[in-house]
């Protein structure tokens, strides 16, 4: 991709002067190398673990840089946000540095952690509506009457310059990367971190590739890149709230339609299998948001030769949602099967199903047991099981066993 001299937002300049300020606050966060991604690619994959950085994610980054460059008489109005979660606890943070009175908009159901850490921080919030939409319109209400100064997500030159420090990190961390994955929801840190590559990029004679991330339910940039312009979706239902975006920012559609190679879309269940790989694997708690990048390369949505960093945005999550991701990460990677096996109405049969499945080395975690199922006959029962397997091939064995001792298990999803 040939990146014109006339790209939107900020030069490298700019982003050097925003990392000054970042460095106040904002930690250099690691890069692991992932075997198991690496292998699945083809090439070798870093994580670059965001999910590591104070408050829990990259927003800090814009949110500092935004409000540190505010005028003394700006300051003293105060600041007011809207957001479910991280953009929230980024700015409460970088009030409380700058000793900034903050208020925060969050919508009723917010995670209960998310909202204890923003009071934490010392941010004054305010619950209100069901959706995100709500505290933004009353975010924007709350400037207007107070002349509070309105802290944007994404869709500002301070913020996107604070997020596209994490791109001169990169290049300092790995001199020869080649492609980089990145999640999208409004565009901010992929519109931060994709000027600085390009432009750097561009001045070095290489090529650095830049792979943009959406949840399918979630995906405006893919419909509005398409169009030509941002344009407004219906978000459907996603785990991954943090880029639950129903337009793109205006600066951040232009910088991504000039400087970002392709974006990509996943499933939730792609989500739900990441995390829990990055459980597994790599020992990193990331938040469905940050984890779509490692569910496209596991889902071979991204094509790359030579080193590629993956960019986990937050980690930001609340230990009742991580349970229920987890459920259903084991589920969709066939390692916890719910089977539906119809059987004769006759003693021994419940022991002789359990006797196959032990046989196996797989393990029945519940049991249900009825006479009342859809489509049974009158001298039949059915067994319900719920059973952990090993992955694919395993479950595979399972339902093979059982198939051979003359039963017809069907798996419930």
């Amino acid at each position: 991709m040939t990146i014109p001299v006339t790209l939107a937002g900020p030069t490298l300049d700019d982003v050097e002067a925003a990392r000054l300020l970042v460095r106040r606050v904002a930690e250099t966060t690691p890069i692991e190398t992932s075997r198991y991604l690496s292998d699945i690619l083809g090439t070798t994959v870093l994580l670059k673990c965001e999910n590591l950085q104070r408050t829990g994610s990259y927003k800090i980054r814009g949110a500092y840089t935004r409000m540190a460059r505010l005028t003394e008489e700006e300051r003293s109005r105060g600041v007011v946000a809207a957001s479910a979660g991280n953009h929230a606890q980024g700015v409460a943070f970088a009030a409380r540095e700058l000793g900034i009175h903050a208020t925060i908009f969050m919508p009723i159901g917010v995670a209960l952690p998310k909202l204890q850490a923003t009071r934490d921080y010392g941010a004054e919030v305010v619950l209100r509506g069901h959706s995100v939409s709500e505290p933004l319109q009353a975010a924007a209400e709350y400037a207007e009457r107070t002349g509070a100064i309105y802290i944007p997500p994404f869709d500002h030159p301070d913020v996107v310059a604070g997020q596209g420090t994490l791109g001169l990190e990169l290049l300092e961390q790995v001199p020869d990367l080649e492609t980089v994955v990145i999640p999208i929801g409004g565009g901010g840190l992929a519109s931060g971190v994709a000027s600085v590559l390009k432009r750097r990029a561009a001045e070095e004679g290489r090529t650095i590739r830049i792979i943009g991330v959406q949840a399918a339910n979630a995906a405006a940039y893919p419909i509005s890149l398409a169009a030509g312009e941002p344009t407004d979706i219906a978000i459907g239902s996603t785990i991954a709230d943090g880029i639950a975006v129903a337009r793109p920012g205006t600066l951040n559609f232009a910088i991504i339609r000039d400087a970002v190679d392709e974006v990509v879309t996943v499933e939730e269940d792609d989500i739900a299998q990441a995390m829990l790989v990055l459980l597994e694997r790599a020992k990193l708690v990331v938040e469905p948001a940050g984890a779509v990048g490692v569910a496209a390369v596991m889902q071979g949505k991204v094509s790359a030769q030579g080193t590629t960093v993956v960019i986990l945005s937050g980690g930001n999550i609340d230990p009742l949602i991580m349970e229920r991701v987890i459920s259903h990460g084991l589920a969709a990677g066939e390692r916890y099967l719910k089977l539906r096996i119809p059987l004769p109405d006759r003693p021994g049969q419940l022991a002789r199903t359990s006797e196959i499945v032990a046989s196996q080395n797989a393990n029945v975690v519940e049991v249900l047991h009825t006479r009342h199922g859809t489509g049974l006959q009158i001298s039949q029962v059915e067994l319900e099981l719920h059973i952990e397997t090993r992955g694919p091939e395993h479950a595979e064995q399972v339902l093979g066993a059982l198939r051979e001792a003359g039963y017809q298990p069907r798996v419930d999803f």
